[in-house]
C-alpha cells in the first residue's frame, strides 16, 4: 500500500471493465463503449483512434500499431502486426548513392505506408462487436469540435513542433504557433477521413481521394510512393514470443517488433541477485544498464522484418543470455557495444482494456518521432509517420531498407501470464526505452513485490547512446555512484517513458496509469 502522506495516485479497482491510457478523454470513450455493450477490442480501438486527436504529436491515422490480445474465456494470447511497409521503389542503395548513411528523419524516404487503419478495420471485423461507425464516433466528434491541449501534450508539442513542415504547420499549429495548455486543437480533415472509413471501411483510406492526398504530398517532396503501395497494404496475425522470469511469463510481439529484446534482457538479469539489491540503488541501476547495452546491441544486429531474419531463437536462448551476462562487470561500466544507424525515439501511445468477460487487449499505436516525419497531406491533414527511419542503410544487414519490407519497430505491447493464466496486459511507452521499461516493470513486481501502480510510479534510468539518463526520483548519491562506476550520468529534461497496466484477479480488475502522462485508468 502506498504512503498516503506523500503525493501519488491510487490504482483503480473495478469489476466490469477498465481502460488505462495516456489521456482521460480516450479512457472515458473506451469505458463508454464498454458500457454500451462493446467488448475490450471495441473499446481499445475507440480509445486509440481518439488518442490521435488528443495526442497528435504521438500518434495518428498515418501511423502503425501492434496488438496483443486474449479472447474472452481464453488464456490464449494472439498477436496482430499492423505495421506498414516501405514503398516498392524504396532502395537503400539509392540513398547510399546520394551519400547518405542513415534514412533522413523528416524526408519522404522515412515514410512507410501507414498500417494502423487496416489493423483497426481487421480487429474490429474479426474480434469486435459494435462496428466501426460506433467505434470511430468519439474521435470524429472530438476532431470536429476540438480537444483542449493537456499539459504533457503541450510540453511535447513545444519540444517537437519544429519538425512540422509545409502542410503540417497549417494543420498542427494554431495561428502559426505551438498551442498552449488549454487551447483547443481540432482536425476537421481527419474527422472527414474517419467518417469515410466508418462508412466504407479500409478502402476509404487506402484507395481513392484520401490515399491520393497522402501520395501527392509525398511525391511532391521526392517520395517514390505509388497508389499500389497503399492499396496492397495488409496487416497480419503472428505468433507471440515469450520468456519466463522467476515464474512469470513475459509475452511479446515477434519481429519486426523489438519485444524479444525485453525477454533477452530479463534472461540476462536472471544471472544476478536483483532481488537482493536496493530497488533504487546504484547496484541495480548499473546491472540493468549493462544488460540493456548488451540486449540492445543484439537487437540492432538481428531484429528486422520477420521474413529477413532467422535469429529470433538466438535472442531467446538461455545460452545467449548466459554468455552476455558473463561480460558484465558489477564494478565498472562497459563502453557501449557498437551501435547501428536505426533511429530510435520516444513518441507513441499505449492503451489497454479488459472487459467484464475478461477479454484483454494490449495495443500500441505510433507515428514514431514527435509529429513523425513532419509531413502532412494537403487536404485532410494526415500526418505521416517516419517509421522508415527504423531501417539501416548498411548493405547486407537483415534490416537494410528495401521495397515492400517492414522496418525494425520500437513499439511493443506486452502481456504477462502466470501458471498458464493471463495476468496483466501492460505497455511502456518510450521508443528505445520500451524493452528496458518492460524488463524493469516486471522486475519491480517480481523482485521487489511492488503492485502495478507502484511499479509504474518508481523512478527510472536508462543507458541510451552512451548516456545514463537518471530521473529526479534517484538520489544525488546514487547518481554520483553511477558516475564513479564509469557511466556518463545526466538528468533528462523530460520523464523517461510512460506506462499503463491492468491486473486481472478473477472478479476484480486493478488499473494503473503513469503520472508521467496526462492519462488515467477508468473503470466501472
Amino acid at each position: 500500500m502506498r504512503n498516503f502522506h506523500q503525493p501519488g495516485r491510487s490504482a483503480v479497482y473495478a469489476s466490469n471493465g477498465i481502460c488505462a491510457t495516456s489521456h482521460p478523454l480516450a479512457a472515458q470513450a473506451a469505458v463508454d463503449i464498454l458500457q454500451r455493450g462493446g467488448n475490450a477490442m471495441d473499446a481499445a480501438i475507440a480509445g486509440a483512434v481518439l488518442l490521435g486527436i488528443c495526442e497528435p504529436q504521438m500518434t495518428g491515422i498515418g501511423g502503425d500499431l501492434f496488438a496483443l490480445f486474449s479472447p474472452a474465456g481464453s488464456n490464449d494470447i494472439l498477436a496482430l502486426n499492423g505495421s506498414g511497409r516501405a514503398p516498392n521503389a524504396a532502395s537503400a542503395s539509392a540513398l547510399r548513392d546520394r551519400g547518405l548513411t542513415t534514412v533522413p528523419l523528416t524526408g519522404p524516404e522515412a515514410v512507410s505506408v501507414p498500417g494502423a487503419i487496416d489493423a483497426f478495420c481487421t480487429l474490429s471485423e474479426d474480434h469486435g462487436k459494435l462496428g466501426l461507425d460506433a467505434l470511430l464516433a468519439p474521435a470524429i466528434r472530438y476532431a470536429d469540435e476540438g480537444v483542449p491541449v493537456a499539459p504533457r501534450v503541450a510540453f511535447d508539442w513545444a519540444e517537437s513542433g519544429a519538425t512540422l513542415q509545409g502542410h503540417g504547420r497549417r494543420h498542427y499549429l494554431i495561428n502559426g504557433e505551438v498551442p498552449k495548455v488549454g487551447q483547443r486543437f481540432a482536425a476537421p480533415g481527419q474527422a472527414e477521413v474517419l467518417r469515410r472509413i466508418a462508412r466504407d471501411g479500409r478502402s476509404a483510406f487506402y484507395e481513392g481521394e484520401v490515399a491520393e492526398d497522402m501520395i501527392a504530398c509525398l511525391r511532391d517532396l521526392g517520395g517514390v510512393h505509388e497508389a499500389a503501395d497503399f492499396a496492397a497494404n495488409r496487416c497480419d496475425y503472428t505468433d507471440p514470443v515469450s520468456g519466463d522470469y522467476k515464474g512469470v511469463d513475459l509475452v511479446e510481439h515477434p519481429p519486426n517488433g523489438q519485444g524479444a529484446t525485453a525477454n533477452l534482457m530479463l534472461n540476462i538479469l536472471k544471472h544476478f541477485d536483483i532481488a537482493g539489491m536496493d530497488p533504487f540503488g546504484s547496484a541495480r541501476a548499473h546491472i540493468e544498464a549493462e544488460a540493456a547495452k548488451l540486449a540492445y546491441d543484439a537487437r540492432n544486429r538481428f531484429i528486422a522484418d520477420a521474413a529477413m531474419t532467422d535469429m529470433l531463437g538466438h535472442m531467446l536462448s538461455p545460452e545467449t543470455a548466459a554468455k552476455l551476462a558473463a561480460l558484465i562487470d558489477p564494478k565498472r561500466a562497459m563502453a557501449d557495444p557498437a551501435a547501428l544507424s536505426e533511429a530510435v525515439h520516444k513518441d507513441t501511445i499505449y492503451i489497454t482494456v479488459v472487459d467484464r468477460d475478461r477479454m484483454a487487449v494490449s495495443l500500441i499505436y505510433s507515428i514514431f518521432h514527435g509529429f513523425g516525419s513532419g509531413i502532412a497531406s494537403d487536404k485532410f491533414g494526415i500526418l505521416m509517420q517516419n517509421r522508415g527511419a527504423g531501417f539501416t542503410l548498411e548493405e547486407g544487414h537483415p534490416n537494410e531498407m528495401a521495397g515492400g519490407k517492414r522496418p525494425m519497430h520500437t513499439i511493443i505491447p506486452g502481456m504477462l501470464r502466470q501458471n498458464g493464466k493471463v495476468l496483466m496486459p501492460f505497455g511502456v511507452m518510450g521508443g528505445a526505452y520500451q524493452p528496458n521499461g518492460h524488463a524493469r516493470f516486471v522486475s519491480n513486481m517480481v523482485d521487489f513485490g511492488m503492485d502495478p501502480q507502484a511499479a509504474i510510479d518508481a523512478p527510472r534510468c536508462f543507458s541510451d547512446a552512451g548516456v545514463m539518463k537518471v530521473e529526479h526520483g534517484y538520489s544525488d548519491e546514487v547518481r554520483q555512484e553511477l558516475t564513479d562506476l564509469g557511466h556518463k550520468v545526466e538528468v533528462p529534461a523530460g520523464p523517461i517513458g510512460g506506462a499503463q497496466a491492468i491486473r486481472i484477479e478473477d472478479d476484480l480488475l486493478i488499473g494503473a496509469s503513469d503520472p508521467r502522462k496526462d492519462g488515467c485508468a477508468l473503470g466501472y
